[in-house]
């Protein structure tokens, strides 16, 4: 296969050792670009060759300081796999006013032990209503309230010089109403219409949604809406000021290679790709995970390689546990498509577990994943910025002789505070009454019992630990999310503030104000007591080197039920971390230890001393044991 040349002209001016590092990339990355955009469009080599073209431009306008950051990545390949990797997401108004206010307030990440910086949406979105800033009308400018692209470059910059790596979201799957594309489509040009999905009448959009889920069914009920002024219906998966992209339209894909490379070169080391799950459309499907998806991800991160290899992509893709993997790459994607995804499934367990008081179907379910592409990980989190929906697999329910259905309610009630002895105090988001399925709002420490009537705040330290604990002890980037760090009950007066009345999701999207990140200095205060223990797992964990991603998660599966035990094998030795998920005392056998490798055990979450009696542990309620 023959690799293009139009990028010799463009990097004629390019000092020779750069001209030479993009040679030996198109080289390496060449293959993997014209496999992916042949497999989505019938002029591959024309294709290819302009995503070429756009990542020599950006090549040739890439800093000196950037390029010096890829030869680094590029020598340290496993950077984001390592144990010192620990994550914080929040948006920028609510943590900082702006994104200078943000560069004011790094010590607060860096004491937090903080590596990977996530700044919720902060592109241009349209004014009023818009999703939380994921309804984007222009890519290339920062929010205006926010700041500038300069200031978003100096940030990033600090946080390199702290060694933060700065994350921001790429809405991939649609564009606000008033982006510049949609507005050229309502004037009729026909190239921009030719952008969306659009149609004259019913008759296709009726034949889609006949399998077509619904994600907001209380505000934004169906998948298309009718535009007037386009004169047809459009698709719109999420609002009707959403507008769905049609990917199977090159010129899709290259303005998206366009916008990377501009976010690339401010200094931005990982992009999220938002509601990635679902790009391509498919009668007959739910129009999720399909195929084509990660064809489109596998030529939007070769263009990047070419350009910028420093540049991660993240896949936002919250789905069920058997269409998770194939977004880090499975059978001819491995190793090609996003570096990062979301361990959503994770997440869903270990509130489970905490409810029931029972680890049977969280280990059946997380032992039966298999293992990640040696090049990717994940992202643990305890909480987001998200309801949580309760993704428990209806098979893997059945096969612990459970009802997914059943187990689900079972959880709603028990986080809305509805289910005798709940100690939560989460809010409902989404219910349909068609199939029962009910949401739950609220921040780690509303759902833990740390809530606003601090229902059980003893427990509450203890479950908010032991929750964040386990999701460090997983492996990938364990990320926290804004406010869970100091403990914070959540934002009570949510409502009231205009545009938020109608999404409760807003109760655990609290403002850290600098009183609230002074209190963590108060001894014995909430926000001392959360924060302390967090940056506590987040220093040990750093020092472990069996917490790498390339060490294997081994779920073990047949000890107490009230148990959830880890094995993490490294060439520098094994980690055991044992977490009771009950409020009572559980038994754990020395000998399986010893059987595990461990001779000479040795606690170092807590650093407590190892009291066997009879020859058996006894791990008491809510603890987080990590064994080395």
């Amino acid at each position: 296969m023959a690799l293009p040349d139009a990028h010799r002209e463009i990097l004629a001016t390019v000092p020779p050792h750069r001209r030479d590092s993009f040679e030996l990339r198109l080289e390496q990355w060449w293959p993997d670009l014209h496999d992916a955009v042949t497999a989505l469009y019938p002029n591959p080599d024309e294709v290819a060759a302009a995503l070429v073209a756009i990542a020599a431009r950006g090549f040739a306008a890439r800093p000196d300081e950037l390029h010096r950051l890829d030869e680094r990545r590029l020598l340290q390949p496993d950077w984001f796999q390592r144990p010192e990797m620990f994550g914080y997401a929040c948006y920028v108004d609510r943590y900082g006013t702006t994104v200078k206010g943000v560069g004011d307030r790094l010590d607060h990440l860096t004491d937090l032990g903080v590596t990977y910086l996530h700044l919720m949406p902060l592109l241009e979105p349209r004014p009023g209503d818009n999703d939380g800033g994921y309804a984007v009308m222009d890519y290339r400018a920062v929010r205006a309230d926010l700041g500038t692209n300069e200031d978003l470059r100096d940030l990033a910059t600090d946080l390199r010089a702290r060694g933060i790596s700065l994350v921001v979201d790429l809405v991939l799957n649609h564009v606000a109403r008033e982006h510049n594309w949609a507005i050229e489509a309502r004037s009729g040009d026909p190239a921009y219409r030719d952008y969306f999905h659009i149609y004259p009448d019913r008759e296709t959009p009726d034949a889609y949604e006949r399998t077509l889920p619904e994600v907001f069914p209380d505000f934004a009920p169906g998948s298309f809406s009718f535009d007037e002024e386009l004169g047809g219906w459009v698709w719109t998966t999420f609002n009707e000021w959403q507008w769905d992209l049609n990917w199977s339209n090159p010129a899709v894909l290259l303005e998206f290679a366009e916008i990377v490379m501009h976010l690339a070169n401010l200094g931005i080391e990982v992009l999220r790709l938002d509601a990635i799950a679902f790009l391509w459309k498919r009668l007959g499907t739910n129009c999720q995970n399909q195929p084509e998806v990660h064809a489109v991800t596998q030529a939007l991160r070769s263009t990047c390689r070419l350009a910028a290899p420093a540049t991660l992509f993240k896949a936002e893709a919250i789905v069920g546990p058997r269409d998770l993997m194939p977004y880090l790459g499975l059978g001819r994607h491995t190793g090609r498509v996003s570096d990062i995804a979301y361990h959503n499934s994770l997440m869903v367990h270990i509130w489970s577990m905490l409810a029931s008081g029972s680890t049977d179907l969280a280990r059946h379910s997380l032992a039966n994943l298999p293992p990640t592409p040696p090049s990717g990980t994940w992202v643990t989190y305890v909480r987001c910025h998200d309801d949580i929906g309760w993704a428990i697999d209806d098979g893997d329910a059945a096969g612990r002789g459970i009802t997914g259905v059943g187990h689900r309610h079972f959880l709603a009630d028990w986080y809305a505070g509805e289910f005798e002895g709940s100690w939560a105090e989460g809010l409902v988001f989404q219910h349909n009454p068609d199939s029962g399925d009910r949401r739950i709002s609220g921040t780690a420490a509303a759902l833990s019992g740390l809530g606003p009537t601090r229902k059980d705040p003893d427990g509450g330290f203890a479950r908010i630990f032991l929750a964040h604990a386990i999701v460090a002890a997983w492996g990938g980037i364990p990320v926290v999310w804004s406010g869970d760090e100091l403990g914070s009950p959540g934002d009570q007066g949510w409502a009231s503030e205009q545009g938020h009345e109608g999404d409760n999701r807003w109760v655990h999207r609290p403002a850290v104000t600098d009183a609230d990140r002074a209190g963590r200095f108060e001894p014995g205060s909430d926000a001392q007591r959360v924060f302390d223990g967090i940056a506590r797992i987040a220093r040990v964990r750093k020092g472990l080197p069996m917490l790498h991603s390339e060490a294997p998660v081994q779920v073990l599966t047949d000890t107490d039920d009230g148990l959830l035990v880890l094995v993490r094998r490294h060439p520098s030795g094994t980690l055991v971390a044992v977490f009771n998920v009950t409020n009572e005392y559980r038994s754990f056998s020395d000998a399986l230890l010893a059987d595990l490798g461990l001779d000479d055990p040795h606690e170092v979450l807590s650093e407590h001393d190892l009291l066997a009696r009879d020859g058996t542990q006894w791990i008491p309620p809510y603890a987080a044991w990590w064994i080395i």
